[in-house]
């Protein structure tokens, strides 16, 4: 596709969003922006692997080894 093609597509692109309204729910929004939820969601990857996203102990069981490994070296 050539630049001219490019641009004119992209500038289509950018006219049908800055003009397209779609329906906002803003009773979500205003929720959302507050914070006022009570508990914030648990990923899926913290149920599986618990003992990594606990914190940082497992990066700085390794950055002591690096550290080890780099005097040595």
């Amino acid at each position: 596709m050539g630049r001219g093609r490019q641009k004119a597509k992209h500038t289509k692109v950018a006219r049908d969003l800055k003009y397209f309204s779609p329906d906002t729910n803003y009773g979500a929004l205003a929720r959302e922006l507050s914070g006022s939820e009570t508990s914030a969601p648990v990923s899926e990857d913290s149920e599986q692997w618990p003992e990594y996203s606990a914190g940082g102990s497992f990066s700085e069981e390794y950055e002591a080894e690096d550290d080890e490994e780099s005097r040595s070296a």
